[in-house]
């Protein structure tokens, strides 16, 4: 498959990904009393009202990085109430928190699809893995696409969860802390993790250090996967 093809492919899987994440935002803000994503469609695994939010984030820049890079670049976002997450600084956090969760469970379901092929006779372990390749098809045909599938979705949300999980501004990490928190100084932090500055201080350093904590990661969740593989 071609660097562009497999660009798409990515793009898709990104697509889907991230539209789980901000629903899973989205429907915790609303079990949790706010009704700002909810009234904006954000409660769904529809990708679209996603994408009218953050046509920039989850269409343009993705498709640009495609054709440069073969890797699409994105990002979204949930709307919430500012007023109703200072007065209930846990439950925003919580909402904060579902985002990395919901990409967990993918990365769960991915593995659980892989055991199962393998158990099922239509995946093998693959003798070289990688992002692209977690599992191979025993058979050609729709298992092809299928293997591709999975392993992408393992790589995507695996990728999305460890990233949002710095605890740092913006990423979704930063909310852990206020879980922590005495109610009032909770507010307090809340309000001091919204500094525009400190968004753009943390996605640098995210930037720098999300390659080299990836590659531990990565490897140690594949050899859970395939005890006694010996990936690194």
């Amino acid at each position: 498959m071609s660097t562009i093809l497999w660009g798409l492919a990515w793009y898709f899987i990104f697509v889907i990904s991230a539209t789980f994440h901000e629903a899973a935002h989205a429907w915790a803000a609303k079990r949790a009393g706010d009704l700002t994503a909810y009234s904006g469609g954000q409660v769904s695994l529809n990708p679209v009202p996603h994408m009218k939010r953050e046509p920039w984030g989850m269409i343009i820049l993705p498709l640009i990085a495609v054709f440069l890079i073969g890797w699409p670049f994105g990002y979204a976002s949930t709307p919430y109430s500012v007023d109703w997450a200072q007065r209930h600084p846990r439950r925003a956090a919580w909402m904060g928190c579902m985002g990395p969760l919901a990409n967990l469970f993918l990365v769960l379901v991915s593995v659980l699809a892989i055991k199962a092929g393998i158990e099922g006779g239509v995946f093998l372990q693959p003798t070289s893995i990688g992002f692209r390749n977690l599992v191979d098809p025993a058979v050609p045909g729709v298992w092809t696409a299928a293997a591709a599938f999975i392993s992408l979705l393992f790589s995507m949300n695996l990728i999305l969860m460890v990233l949002n999980l710095f605890p740092l501004p913006p990423f979704d990490g930063s909310n852990i802390i206020a879980l922590i928190l005495p109610a009032g100084a909770a507010r307090g932090y809340s309000r001091f993790i919204r500094n525009p500055i400190l968004g753009f201080g943390g996605f640098l350093i995210a930037w720098f250090l999300f390659r080299p904590l990836f590659q531990v990661i990565f490897p140690f969740v594949v050899n859970l996967i395939y005890p006694g593989s010996n990936y690194s």
